[in-house]
């Protein structure tokens, strides 16, 4: 049974009456009181996380007073906000503190990545995390100062042996990180991942799949303005092109994040991979198109939200599914691809490598130009941008076969 929605006060809670059923006070931002028919008195807090409703206690009234049950609450919100499920993280810490003096892998693992989390996008974060889980899966409760090389081997042919040969050098190098992290607090005196150079098996990397061809890019923007699927993964893929923005960007992109008027898409450091924002100066071309979209899903938090509910981002898989509906195979093309076709066709219409480069939010090795850089660009960024969705129409928009558009001098 459920009670008022507005703020709680000592005097409601003192007057609360136990009933035949349990009764809920509520508090706002999810937090309540939940009283018994037995006359307890609970704290719990409800929340969703990837679309599920969560439930989370924070103690029984009185021991845990009300101003404590909201700090409580605004703890578990701003781990939320982080995209981390506050009940996992708080049997993260539990697990953890069983374990004997943070000298085992698993402890250091996790008060390494917790270090780690205001440096890495949630996405990089959660990478992270699941690759040292693959680790801690098998040697989580040795105690690191302990563990050999033989033993990581182990661990790391384990993996290999089910294909994962990529997964296995990630996991290698998460660990060994782990290990220097553990040198560097004194509590390990060396990094047993060192010895293991040459014994897994060689990764053969491939470039990702895209097309740069003119006649092949013409062919490819004419099916994806054919699409027929959902509205939404129609204009992801009509943008993919126009802004070669990195998949998670793009399917993430929030209406907050942009501003149409100034022709203007503000990334947050948070979204990043380098923790720093990105600007995507918007060209009329996506302009109209995501005046088109906001019709559909301007009243939701995300531009591409999922089909299953509008409170998460369109599916990682979405864009590469839509592509193999039109005949691109995984080696042919991929979401990520835009990318790649981008930076090749526009280096060889004669842009300056450095605007392409910072325009594909690219990090500048060189720690002097990475300052300059940051406040440069901007007005030669949207020029190219502008004459990139040109282009795209020209190749789109041509029949027979596209003879090359040069870049104008002075564009």
């Amino acid at each position: 049974m459920a009670a008022n929605t507005g703020k709680l006060t000592a005097v409601a809670i003192k007057n609360a009456k136990a009933g035949d059923k349990p009764l809920r006070l509520f508090d706002g931002g999810g937090l309540y009181l939940e009283v018994m028919p037995t006359g307890s008195r609970y704290w719990r807090m409800k929340y969703r996380h990837d679309g599920k409703e969560k439930r989370l206690a924070f103690g029984v009234f009185p021991e845990v007073a009300l101003a404590v049950a909201r700090q409580k609450r605004d703890e578990a919100r701003a781990v939320l906000r982080d995209g981390i499920d506050p009940s996992t993280k708080r049997q993260t810490e539990r697990r953890l503190s069983k374990l004997s003096n943070a000298t085992v892998f698993e402890a250091i693992a996790q008060e390494w990545l917790q270090k780690q989390r205001q440096k890495l996008a949630p996405v990089t974060y959660g990478k992270a995390e699941w690759l040292l889980g693959m680790a801690s899966s098998e040697v989580g409760r040795r105690p690191i100062s302990e563990i050999s090389a033989p033993e990581m081997l182990a661990v790391l042919r384990k993996i290999e042996a089910t294909g994962r040969h990529e997964t296995a050098y990630r996991v290698k190098q998460k660990a060994s990180q782990v290990f220097r992290y553990a040198i560097a607090t004194g509590r390990a005196e060396r990094d047993p991942t060192v010895d293991l150079r040459g014994a897994l098996s060689p990764v053969v990397s491939k470039p990702r799949a895209a097309l740069t061809n003119p006649n092949d890019v013409a062919g490819l923007l004419r099916a994806l303005y054919g699409y027929e699927g959902q509205p939404t993964t129609a204009a992801a893929l009509k943008l993919g092109p126009l802004l070669f923005a990195r998949p998670g960007n793009l399917r993430t992109m929030e209406w907050a994040e942009l501003d149409l008027d100034a022709a203007e898409w503000r990334i947050p450091a948070g979204k990043m991979k380098m923790r720093e924002e990105h600007v995507v100066p918007l060209a009329p071309q996506a302009i109209s198109i995501l005046q088109e979209l906001h019709q559909l899903t301007g009243r939701n938090r995300y531009v591409f939200p999922s089909i299953r509910t509008p409170d998460r981002s369109m599916s990682e898989n979405t864009v590469n599914a839509a592509l193999r509906r039109l005949g691109y195979d995984k080696d042919t093309m991929t979401g990520h691809g835009f990318r790649a076709l981008a930076s090749t066709r526009l280096n060889e219409l004669g842009w300056a490598p450095d605007v392409i480069e910072r325009q594909l939010a690219h990090a500048e090795r060189n720690k002097v130009r990475a300052v300059y850089n940051r406040a440069q660009y901007m007005a030669e960024r949207k020029k190219m941008m502008t004459a990139w969705a040109d282009y795209l129409d020209q190749l789109r928009t041509t029949t027979g076969k596209v003879v090359a558009f040069k870049r104008q001098a002075g564009a």
